[in-house]
């Protein structure tokens, strides 16, 4: 019995751990799926796109994919996800 619990433990962080580093896929509730995304460019212009995908890195970094297949690389400061339904 303990064995099954154990396995059971180990198979949910795995898991959870793998499923922690893919964006805009839901396991167990983790991750966001985000609609649109409004970007603010270096330019000063402020820009909304359809996000495909999107991964949070380490630190303050954002890389959202949009549909047309542009990717874009910003700091999160100067992006906001947006969930609409």
């Amino acid at each position: 019995m303990k064995k099954k619990i154990l396995l059971g433990l180990m198979t949910i962080t795995a898991l959870v751990l793998l499923g922690g580093c893919e964006s805009n896929k839901t396991i167990v509730d983790l991750n966001y799926k985000f609609d649109k995304a409004n970007i603010r460019l270096q330019t000063g212009e402020s820009i909304t796109v359809k996000v495909k995908s999107w991964k949070d890195y380490e630190g303050e970094q954002i890389q959202i994919i949009a549909k047309d297949g542009t990717v874009y690389l910003v700091n999160s400061v100067n992006c906001e996800l947006i969930k609409t339904n």
